[in-house]
């Protein structure tokens, strides 16, 4: 079954700024995502820390703001993109935030 990548896109909060009731609350927000998608979510994945991008030419350039990345199974993009619905990093509700799916291929031999 196709993989897809979700790409966690702007700079999330540092846990250290928030409280412990709002760390509990996003963690149980995310322990509900989780739940839902179930079988479906094969890779948790991890938050990202500050990164650097690293250019053809040799030069150091900015990256793109990313906080973090989780894998998923579905049958097409717009299912992986269903899974993505109720997602506690897109709660704001704002704009700040996106999730980008991408569908892992794999490597030719």
């Amino acid at each position: 079954m196709p993989q897809f990548m979700m790409m966690y896109k702007g700079d999330a909060t540092d846990p250290a700024d928030m409280t412990e009731e709002e760390q509990q609350a996003v963690m149980a927000a995310w322990g509900e995502w989780m739940e839902k998608v179930g079988s479906a979510l094969v890779d948790v994945g991890a938050p990202l820390q500050a990164g650097t991008s690293i250019v053809d030419d040799g030069s150091v350039g900015t990256p793109t703001p990313l906080s973090g990345y989780s894998i998923v199974e579905a049958d097409d993009l717009g299912v992986a993109q269903r899974l993505a619905e109720g997602h506690p990093y897109l709660s704001e509700g704002k704009g700040d935030y996106a999730i980008d799916l991408y569908e892992l291929l794999p490597v030719p031999m």
